[in-house]
């Protein structure tokens, strides 16, 4: 995966990842200021199966991490599965009412 490039289009609300020039994954999401929400995590069909998703997910996080100024609200089931599975990253994750 030392190939890929990935990139925040702010302009279009999505981060993306590409392999060489195919875009093979994108992960929308809505930035208030204090709150990134990801909203859809979609990976091109011809590229399924190969983990850009989770990939992408996890740069974005990161990214995300560094910068330590917004939280994390996983609309998108894939990336609340991604939470799920990384219980020691939901430090980041926007605090759910209720909870």
């Amino acid at each position: 995966m030392a190939d890929l490039r990935f990139t925040d289009e702010k302009d279009a609300s999505r981060y993306t990842l590409h392999n060489g020039d195919d875009l093979v994954s994108v992960l929308d999401y809505r930035d208030d200021g204090r709150t990134v929400a990801m909203t859809r995590a979609y990976t091109i069909p011809t590229f399924r199966g190969h983990g850009y998703a989770g990939e992408l997910v996890e740069r974005a996080v990161a990214e995300l991490e560094r910068d330590g100024s917004r939280q994390v609200s996983p609309v998108c089931w894939y990336v609340n599965d991604w939470f799920d599975a990384r219980p020691e990253r939901a430090g980041i994750l926007e605090a759910r009412a209720g909870a």
